[in-house]
């Protein structure tokens, strides 16, 4: 401040103190006039710290926090320009929603009082409880009247951010008391009180019954959906397996279990078939998981026999959306363990192990199976590595040549995979050995680059190779999002998956096409990124960072991709343009 002396302070001086209060590492944010006062408390009574960063659209702001999240279970802060940015943003508030990760939105609205209004826009861009166009997918919302309201509604937005099944929550701040003279004090919350509250422990009785049932049964299977996400989940999943000597499911939100490991069980379904005993954790979709899927016949198919009991530990029911279909079909259960796995997971294992120790039947079962999954595994790997390598030299590049690829060019680096895995190639092709190394599989078109940026972004500093496998669809919808890496030199090594399609519709088109005897060769009216061709290595020099391609000679893959390495090891985001097979 040019005068310190003379600074008067500002309510929205009171947001700034708790946004550092609460330790926020980021502000994203799309700029706008109903929150010029706390923009302005930012830069000059917080000497911009932490640092905003301008994004070109309000869902790639909340997308970098989503990603953020991802990479490291905390949250970020994100500010969006009243109404109008908030409509902006809504679908990804939506996937960070459906996708469990905090993230602190703050908004503007206003003023509410209709004296203090400019003509037409304040007016337009003003909604009465302005929360609501979001209220059905996020945790909370509160739009506080005074600026005494303002510190106990922060805590307990965070609060309820943070608790598990943790969520995004939106607090809107009317224009006008922004810029109101602070008048006295507002005391903070203590900076000693507690932010989260503890986890919720699974019923002791409950563990129990499912330890029971699970050294009994001889073919188990555990699967498990967000219990990767936060810190020891990785390693919980590993003990528990190997104590029970179960196969492992990964449903993918998370990286919940080595890929490697010889009781991974991921991609072969013929698991289920014989199961005697599933047990769910942190499940919330277990239908696509253990069900096969007859497209053209919208049929669903449950591979485990009826005789298999059903159990599990997790917190789906807590927190169930009133409005959107996002928790599935429910899966019924003998036994529901309402309660956090990291909790529940460790305890099931000392109880399992328990019973194990004094019972060799089961510790027979248990070490044949784990000698029948091991050579399972080691065959279904040999397997997979074999199909990766089938059209080797074919232009567009295949799928399974691109993985390995990229595979090749960083499998030296402590790297990290941001969402993308190129049809399940880059699982079934690499090691995934550490928690970090994938956040999670990713979401729905036009999120894939903003949450990239976000794991990036988290890493930065680390020496960590973030790798972006990026679909060309989805980087159409936000292509300023480049510049934002660029900007803010977040190093990123952005591979595109330029299959010249959305292709997953395309794939739809051809069944129904073949399914009704239609003409399956103009499937893709309606599909292509074609004529004109998107030059994505050029769009990336046009933002300010390295670009190369597009490139079909599968033999200029590998060395494109070592160039593009070369930047990103030097701090700097680059995109290399692969043109892809669809499949």
């Amino acid at each position: 401040m040019s005068d310190e002396g003379a600074y008067k302070g500002y309510n929205s001086d009171v947001i700034v103190d708790l946004i550092k209060r609460y330790e926020f590492p980021f502000i994203t944010m799309n700029p706008g006039a109903s929150f010029r006062g706390l923009h302005d408390s930012l830069i000059n009574y917080g000497n911009n710290e932490p640092p905003m960063m301008l994004c070109q659209h309000e869902e790639t702001a909340v997308q970098i926090a989503h990603g953020y999240a991802k990479a490291t279970n905390e949250p970020m802060a994100v500010i969006l320009h009243n109404l109008v940015g908030l409509l902006h943003s809504n679908m990804a508030i939506y996937y960070a929603f459906i996708d469990r990760v905090p993230i602190f939105i703050m908004g503007a609205t206003g003023p509410m009082h209709e004296g203090e209004r400019r003509p037409m826009i304040d007016w337009t861009h003003t909604a009465l409880v302005q929360g609501d166009a979001v209220r059905l997918y996020t945790k909370w919302d509160y739009q506080p009247t005074a600026i005494e309201g303002v510190p106990e509604s922060f805590a307990r937005a965070y609060s309820i951010m943070t608790t598990q099944p943790q969520g995004p929550i939106y607090m809107c701040y009317d224009a006008a008391m922004q810029e109101e003279e602070l008048k006295s004090p507002v005391a903070l919350p203590p900076p000693d009180a507690a932010r989260t509250p503890a986890p919720m422990m699974p019923d002791p009785r409950a563990l129990e019954a499912i330890a029971d049932k699970l050294v009994a049964a001889e073919h188990p299977v555990l699967i498990a959906q967000y219990v990767g996400r936060q810190k020891g989940g990785f390693e919980n999943m590993i003990a528990l397996a190997e104590t029970v000597g179960a196969p492992v499911w990964d449903a993918k939100s998370a990286l919940n279990f080595p890929n490697r490991h010889p009781l991974n069980a991921s991609y072969d379904k013929s698991v289920f078939r014989n199961a005697d005993l599933i047990v769910g954790l942190d499940m919330r979709d277990w239908e696509k998981e253990t069900c096969e899927y007859v497209m053209t016949e919208r049929a669903v198919r449950p591979l485990a026999p009826d005789s298999c009991e059903w159990v599990e530990i997790g917190i789906a029911e807590v927190g169930i959306s009133k409005w959107s279909f996002d928790y599935g079909r429910m899966q019924h259960c003998s036994i529901r363990a309402l309660g956090d796995t990291i909790l529940g997971i460790p305890e099931l294992t000392r109880l399992c192990a328990q019973r194990i120790a004094r019972d060799p039947a089961a510790q027979a079962r248990i070490a044949a199976r784990k000698e029948k999954q091991g050579r399972r595994q080691q065959q279904l790997w040999n397997e997979w590595q074999d199909k990766a390598r089938e059209n080797w030299d074919s232009s567009p590049v295949s799928l399974g040549r691109l993985s390995l690829e990229i595979w090749d060019a960083i499998k030296d680096e402590d790297w990290v995979l941001s969402g993308h895995t190129l049809k399940e190639w880059a699982r079934k092709t690499w090691t995934f050995d550490k928690p970090h190394q994938h956040p999670g599989t990713d979401l729905g078109t036009a999120t894939q680059i903003g949450i990239s940026l976000g794991v990036a972004l988290a890493h930065k500093g680390t020496g960590r190779i973030v790798v972006d496998i990026q679909p060309d669809g989805d980087l159409m919808f936000d292509a300023g999002a480049l510049w934002v890496a660029a900007k803010y030199e977040i190093p990123i090594l952005i591979v595109m998956f330029n299959n010249r399609a959305y292709y997953n519709d395309w794939d739809h088109q051809i069944a129904v096409a073949r399914d009704r005897n239609t003409d399956e060769a103009r499937a893709h009216i309606g599909m292509d990124l074609f004529g004109p061709d998107p030059d994505f290595g050029a769009l990336a020099r046009s933002m300010g960072m390295y670009g190369e391609g597009p490139i079909n000679d599968p033999q200029e893959v590998g060395p494109a991709i070592r160039r593009a390495l070369a930047e990103v090891k030097a701090g700097r985001p680059a995109l290399v343009d692969i043109i892809t097979q669809h499949r």
